[in-house]
């Protein structure tokens, strides 16, 4: 049997499950952690395979992601839960939903990556896949990696404390794993007719100023799904949930409590 997924924990009441981004792990929701155990739920924020002390996997597909993920809730014993996705993460919890839709009561997907067309992973990878490059060489670090990738997705108005949490999750990353989740979301095929099908009430969130995942494509996504809606959060990049946690927090707990009453 394939090992668990580490994850962090905290409280009780409904789960939520934080999915993070390639981009980083568990740390990169550690705020929404702490603010979800206080409100009433039962929080939890896994590292990816591969991530912190999680095992990786083989082959590195979403497939196999969403089997480890299910693997994770079905060990939690805990019903359905609410998916929150950010990057990657959000593609991922797409895959669940689609595969497993029985586990999944609800989604929330954060700066959801690139989601409609080929030409938007490529655009979104090649930066990242030569800060890489640059990193695997003599006198590289993932940890210049992530001062030079984090400071170009931010928004003017990211909070500072936010943004070095993110370097410093992005920094942890070890290359080989960071390489393979790259590549893996270049096999990522879960285009429009997917998220037509996805009938789990859903919340996008993005920044305003993330040029990665504007707020135009999020629309364009909250177009496509039957039970979506969509919030953009003003001088946020790509990280709305560390660039902006009263607002994104804000966001997350009045969609929870409202599909808690309607469905």
């Amino acid at each position: 049997m394939a090992l668990l997924p580490t994850f962090s924990i905290l409280g009780s009441g409904p789960t939520v499950l934080m999915l993070h981004d390639a981009d980083g792990d568990y740390l990169t929701f550690a705020p929404q952690v702490e603010m979800l155990a206080s409100a009433g739920y039962r929080a939890v924020a896994w590292n990816m395979p591969g991530y912190g002390h999680s095992a990786p996997i083989e082959p590195y597909t979403f497939k196999g992601l969403a089997q480890s993920c299910v693997a994770l809730i079905e060990a939690l014993q805990c019903g359905p839960v609410t998916l929150v996705g950010h990057g990657m993460g959000a593609m991922l919890a797409l895959e669940v939903a689609v595969r497993r839709a029985e586990v999944v009561n609800r989604l929330v997907l954060c700066a959801v990556g690139p989601a409609l067309d080929a030409q938007a992973v490529q655009d979104w990878l090649a930066p990242r896949e030569r800060a890489l490059d640059a990193a695997q060489q003599p006198g590289g670090s993932m940890q210049q990696l992530a001062q030079t990738l984090v400071p170009q997705c931010i928004g003017p108005g990211a909070l500072p404390e936010g943004v070095r949490l993110a370097e410093h999750a992005l920094a942890q990353v070890h290359p080989a794993t960071y390489r393979r989740a790259l590549q893996a979301m270049q096999g990522f095929d879960r285009w429009a007719q997917a998220w037509v099908n996805v009938h789990t009430p859903t919340l996008l969130v993005g920044g305003e100023a993330d040029h990665c995942t504007p707020p135009a494509a999020l629309e364009a996504l909250a177009q496509l799904m039957p039970d979506a809606r969509h919030l953009s959060l003003p001088h946020v990049g790509h990280w709305p949930q560390l660039e902006n946690p009263e607002a994104f927090d804000a966001a997350l707990l009045d969609f929870l409590a409202t599909q808690r009453v309607l469905h």
